[in-house]
C-alpha cells in the first residue's frame, strides 16, 4: 500500500479506536505472563542495559496491537469501500494472509468481527539494528484467549493467530529484569525440538501418527495423531468407493517464532498448509462431491475428475527442555479452508 493510502487507512481506523477499547472493557484480561521469540532473528542478550536499546519497545508493541486490530475491525464492516479486501490482506503476512483472504471471499465480503480484550505483551529483546523484529500478544478474542504474533518488514503486520485449546494455559515466558523476553535461534538445541524442525515434525506426526519416525515427539491429540487416523480412514473409504485420496501437510514458506519459557523450554508458533486431493479412478460418472465448505470457491456440487482442497493452520506448541525430555504439546490452534480447485 502506498504511503498516502496507509495514512488514509489509519485515519479511518482512528474513529473506532475508542470503540475498540469499549468493546474490550468487559473481557477478562489474560494472565500476566511473559514476552516472545522468533526463528529468523538473532536475540539481543538479556543483559542489555537499557530498554531504549531494542528494536521494539513494549510501548511500541502496544500501539501496534491497537492499530492493527482496530484497522482490521474497520475493514471487516461490510461496505463498498474501494480496495477493502486488498487493504485487509495488506495488514497480514505469513499464514494470516491466506486465512484473511478466505475470510472475505467465503462470506461475500462480510467476515466475522471480533471483540478484543486488553493484551499481555511478550516482546523479545532484539538488537536496535534487527531487520525483522516481532512480538506476541495474548488477548481474548470474543472471550477466548488467543495468541497473536506481529512481525515487521517494511512495516508491522499480523502474522499468526491461534486460540488456546480448552484446558490449556500459556506456559510462563522467561523475562529479563526489564520485562523483555528471549527469542530462540532456529537451531537452538536446548529444547527437544529445535524451532527450525517444529513444522516438519508436526507435519510428519499429522500424516503418520504413532507409526512414523517422529512418533512420540509431539503428544497425541486432535491436531496430531487423530488427524493421521482420519487421513488413513478416509483413504481406505475412498479406495473402496473407487477414488484415490491423499492429504499432505507442508511448511511452505511460513515463518516460525519461538519464545524461551521459564522452565527452559520453548513456546513455538508456526503455520502449516494441508493439501487434500481426491481423484476418480473408475468410470467418468463416478463424480466427486464438493463439500459445502468449498462451494464459495467451486461453483459446482460435483466434479468429474479431481478435487483439491488447501487448508492453512496456525499452531502454538509448548516444547520441553532437553533436561525434561517429553512430548511437545499443541496448546493453541486456528485455521480453515483457504483454497479449493477441481476439474
Amino acid at each position: 500500500m502506498r504511503a498516502y493510502g496507509r495514512r488514509w487507512l489509519l485515519a479511518l481506523a482512528a474513529g473506532v479506536l475508542a470503540g475498540a477499547g469499549a468493546c474490550s472493557a468487559d473481557a477478562a484480561p489474560p494472565p500476566p505472563t511473559s514476552s516472545a521469540a522468533a526463528v529468523s532473528a538473532t536475540p539481543t542478550p538479556s543483559s542489555s542495559p537499557s530498554p531504549s536499546l531494542v528494536a521494539v519497545t513494549k510501548a511500541e508493541a502496544a500501539e501496534v496491537f491497537t492499530e492493527i486490530t482496530a484497522t482490521d475491525d474497520t475493514l471487516r464492516v461490510k461496505s463498498d469501500l474501494d480496495g477493502r479486501l486488498r487493504m485487509a490482506v495488506d495488514l497480514t503476512t505469513g499464514g494470516q494472509t491466506p486465512l484473511s483472504l478466505a475470510a472475505y471471499l467465503s462470506t461475500d465480503y462480510a467476515p466475522p468481527r471480533y471483540r478484543w480484550g486488553a493484551p499481555a505483551l511478550f516482546v523479545p529483546r532484539f538488537r536496535p539494528d534487527e531487520q525483522a523484529p516481532w512480538f506476541t500478544a495474548l488477548a481474548t478474542r470474543d472471550g477466548r484467549p488467543t495468541l497473536l504474533t506481529f512481525a515487521r518488514s517494511d512495516r508491522w503486520r499480523l502474522s499468526s493467530a491461534a486460540e488456546l485449546l480448552p484446558g490449556q494455559k500459556l506456559p510462563e515466558i522467561a523475562e529479563d529484569a526489564e520485562g523483555y523476553a528471549t527469542a530462540l535461534s532456529p537451531d537452538d538445541k536446548s529444547v527437544t525440538i529445535s524451532p527450525q524442525f517444529m513444522q516438519p515434525v508436526h507435519a510428519s506426526v499429522a500424516e503418520t501418527g504413532s507409526s512414523g519416525v517422529t512418533a512420540g515427539l509431539v503428544a497425541a491429540g486432535p491436531y496430531t495423531t487423530e488427524v493421521a487416523e482420519q487421513i488413513a480412514s478416509l483413504r481406505e473409504q475412498a479406495k473402496a468407493d473407487g477414488f484415490s485420496y491423499d492429504s499432505i501437510f507442508s511448511a511452505d514458506s511460513f515463518p516460525v517464532y519461538a519464545l524461551r519459557t521459564a522452565d527452559g523450554g520453548a513456546l513455538i508458533q508456526y503455520s502449516l498448509s494441508r493439501t487434500t486431493t481426491t481423484t476418480t479412478k473408475t468410470a467418468e460418472d463416478d463424480y466427486i462431491p464438493v463439500p459445502d465448505a468449498a462451494r464459495w470457491a467451486i461453483n459446482s456440487t460435483v466434479l468429474r475428475r479431481t478435487l483439491r482442497l488447501v487448508e492453512t493452520h496456525q499452531y502454538a506448541t509448548a516444547v520441553p527442555p532437553i533436561a525434561k525430555a517429553g512430548a511437545a504439546a499443541v496448546i493453541a490452534h486456528d485455521g480453515g479452508l483457504t483454497r479449493a480447485t477441481g476439474t
